[in-house]
């Protein structure tokens, strides 16, 4: 691939409804994207899921820009690629940076998968034509809200509900949803909320027949995972904790997770994505892709990722309606009674807006290889 020009937009998009977590509320999402243009006309794009304060993990959006401009780009741009999995070792140098890594290493793939004239998930291998698609519920002000969101969601179609938890707002309120939804494949995130000492309480979620509880102790914890784990019956799923292969690698030896959140941009990128998908087949665990509140760039290129067959349950992969009044891509993610097809055309196969997207920037910077040396001295 002849990399011609790379480009950095800011944009940012109003949620449609708030969204709570046991860390925070997002009311608004600030988006860096990131197309990487060739010489025959060619565009890839992607998008950091770096969010604006570090409570997710330490990046954020206003740390991810310098990194992409001073350090990521010029390692991009130095010589050309033969391959996307050539992107990511050329970042190995850089520490941690994984969402900004991830966000230049999948446009990269999408430019290639584009030049190839293939689709991005038939590029990784991915073997489905449609994914099925469960939705994240955010912490809501009461028990009958939280209630009534669920039979909405059931009723278009979902085929499987995640519910936001924490300490006050996990057992007896899972008890009250199961009571009304009894067949409902429903899995519990505490986003890292609890310590051992709510063994406990936690035991008592497994009579609730939940699917999963994701990473209910700290976001850098794999060894009291897997004591936590010894004590209940109901499958630990990992997700902050996981930023690598060597992650992965170490959560299954030491028994501290039965299933896996994959999220590209916490990973660093979709060839770790692929290794972490061989290691996860190999050893017979079960793999979802989370969310991060994306645009519809991301949003496609979950969707390539959940066309991979280790990815046995649904993903939080709502169509765009369910976030956006309007999103960046055409035609948008829309899903028919749980399911979303994936795309036969070549790479993240949606069109990004982009009239609305210039629309939205509110910062944008653009780079070529001849810019590499300026970019290493500012």
């Amino acid at each position: 691939m002849n990399i011609e020009k790379v480009i950095l937009r800011q944009i940012k998009m109003d949620l449609l409804h708030p969204f709570t977590t046991s860390v925070g509320t997002e009311y608004d999402k600030d988006v860096i994207l990131v197309e990487v243009q060739s010489s025959n006309g060619h565009s890839g794009w992607a998008e950091s899921v770096s969010i604006n304060e570090p409570i997710y993990n330490e990046e954020t959006i206003d740390t991810n820009w310098p990194m992409l401009r001073k350090f990521l780009l010029p390692e991009l741009l130095k010589a050309p690629i033969a391959h996307p999995s050539e992107v990511s070792q050329r970042f190995q140098s850089i520490r941690g940076q994984f969402n900004a890594k991830a966000a230049v290493e999948q446009a990269v793939w999408d430019l290639y998968a584009k030049e190839q004239g293939r689709p991005l998930a038939e590029v990784l291998g991915g073997t489905k034509s449609s994914i099925d698609v469960g939705v994240s519920i955010g912490i809501t002000e009461s028990e009958d809200a939280l209630l009534e969101k669920i039979a909405g969601y059931v009723e278009e179609g979902y085929k499987r509900i995640k519910v936001k938890i924490k300490p006050g707002w996990d057992v007896e309120l899972l008890r009250a949803v199961r009571r009304r939804f009894p067949d409902l494949e429903m899995m519990a995130d505490a986003n890292c909320a609890y310590t051992l000492d709510g063994i406990p309480r936690l035991k008592q979620l497994d009579e609730l027949n939940l699917t999963m509880i994701e990473q209910p102790l700290a976001h850098d914890d794999i060894i009291d995972h897997a004591e936590l784990q010894k004590h209940l019956n109901t499958p630990i799923c990992l997700d902050e904790s996981l930023h690598s292969y060597d992650d992965v690698r170490k959560a299954i030896e030491l028994g501290s997770c039965r299933i896996v959140n994959l999220k590209i941009g916490r990973v660093g990128g979709l060839q770790e994505t692929l290794n972490i998908h061989k290691l996860c087949q190999d050893h017979h665990i079960p793999m979802w892709c989370g969310g991060m509140l994306e645009t519809g760039i991301g949003r496609a290129h979950n969707i390539a990722v959940t066309a991979l067959p280790q990815f046995l349950y649904p993903g939080d992969t709502a169509p765009s309606s369910h976030y956006w009044e309007r999103d960046i891509i055409q035609p948008e993610v829309r899903m028919n009674r749980g399911e979303i097809p994936v795309p036969d055309k070549p790479g993240i196969g949606f069109e990004p807006d982009t009239g609305y997207i210039e629309q939205l920037t509110s910062r944008k910077e653009m780079f070529s290889p001849k810019d590499r040396a300026v970019l290493q001295q500012d």
